[in-house]
């Protein structure tokens, strides 16, 4: 039977997708939407992609059981642990498999956008590789309190754009990369979350969908059963979301919660909490929920983490919010911090601040004894280290 939550032809699940884009980069868009399934789903890719994120990333990445945060919160938490990818996150599954499906297409210029600088890193990385060029927007705002990550783009050969335009981060990112891809159409834009135009959201997520393939073996060899009883990630475009709920979409029996960043508040006006905040609209190149004003200007977004400041979500996420298949829920700045400092201290993991958001909905969740809940565990907390020391000292 065919899944709801996978998109139609053209690219829709149910209203949100499709392709808007400028005429410019349509042969573009095109010679991907005619190609990524028949790579992705070729002998060589797959020999290929399964090689590299065994030997080169280090999948599959443990599930780990939290025994004292499950014992604080009374229920069976574990953590996957995406964090100990080669990168430090969630993303490098998704460039690894998008620089060969660019290899396939005989690319050899790669552009990306970042914010939090993980996707870049990840980019830089496999261009480094795959010994292609690599150019990563980024925007201004995020470069200065993401230092650590420009360093590592930098290092492994990338040229890194600011982006100096509206907030200066990823939104403004993502707009100078689309802008410089019309002007260069001979390039690939690997994009780093389930956004943009089709058929992007449903290659991001049939690459991060790796991340729920191995849980099912992991949680069926722990507890007798492949089903947790709750997922729950941090979604800014939602890619790491779109990863942990992908084999778990149809089965209505597993609870999938999506945490947004609620910044200073969810109507404080510095907030990038999307499906509370946001009306149906089209953001780079895709119909979704975004934030906008009463003119359709997009509103900017805000949020301590530098990766989900989006003021959108994807196309998937916005169908799961409107289907109410996931639970949307969010964290302010503080909550995040206080989670990320917790769980430094009770387990000697320091996460990143996108996935302290995941964390931080913990306490207000009714948990049960015998419950078991997954936390995708999407990155490490090393570049924001400067972030939370600044917070400790406070």
């Amino acid at each position: 039977m065919e899944s709801e939550f996978k998109p139609t032809k053209e690219g829709y699940y149910g209203q949100f997708g499709g392709a808007f884009i400028p005429e410019l980069l349509y042969p573009n868009v095109k010679e991907l939407e005619d190609n990524y399934l028949k790579i992705l789903g070729s002998d060589a890719f797959q020999e290929e992609y399964k090689d590299l994120l065994q030997h080169y990333v280090g999948r599959p990445s443990p599930l780990y059981l939290a025994k004292r945060l499950s014992e604080k919160y009374g229920a069976t938490i574990y953590l996957k642990r995406e964090d100990l990818n080669h990168t430090g996150a969630h993303k490098v599954n998704n460039t690894i498999g998008q620089i060969l499906v660019a290899k396939h297409l005989g690319k050899t210029k790669i552009i990306a956008e970042t914010g939090a600088g993980q996707h870049g890193v990840a980019t830089a990385t496999v261009c480094a590789l795959m010994d292609l060029e690599c150019v990563v927007f980024m925007g201004e705002t995020d470069i200065k309190r993401q230092a650590p990550n420009v360093a590592r783009m930098k290092m492994l050969g990338a040229k890194v754009v600011p982006a100096t335009s509206g907030s200066k981060t990823l939104k403004d990112a993502t707009n100078e990369a689309i802008r410089y891809w019309i002007q260069h159409p001979e390039t690939y834009y690997l994009i780093g979350s389930v956004v943009g135009p089709h058929p992007y959201p449903d290659m991001v997520a049939r690459l991060q969908a790796v991340i729920s393939e191995e849980m099912k073996v992991q949680l069926k060899e722990y507890t007798g059963k492949e089903n947790p009883d709750t997922i729950i990630a941090c979604v800014g475009g939602g890619s790491n979301a779109a990863g942990a709920f992908y084999h778990y979409l149809d089965d209505k029996d597993v609870e999938l919660i999506a945490v947004e960043a609620a910044g200073l508040g969810v109507n404080s006006g510095e907030s990038a909490a999307t499906s509370q905040l946001g009306e149906v609209g089209v953001i780079h190149g895709s119909k979704t929920i975004l934030m906008q004003d009463e003119y359709g200007q997009i509103v900017e977004p805000y949020s301590i983490s530098a990766g989900l400041d989006y003021p959108g979500v994807g196309p998937l996420h916005a169908y799961l919010h409107e289907t109410k298949r996931a639970k949307f829920m969010n964290a302010t700045d503080k909550e995040a911090l206080d989670a990320a400092y917790e769980l430094t201290k009770i387990e000697g993991i320091i996460p990143a601040l996108e996935t302290a958001h995941a964390l931080a909905v913990l306490p207000k969740m009714d948990l049960k004894k015998d419950q078991v809940v997954v936390v995708n565990l999407s990155g490490r907390g090393d570049k924001d280290l400067e972030t939370y020391i600044k917070h400790l000292e406070d």
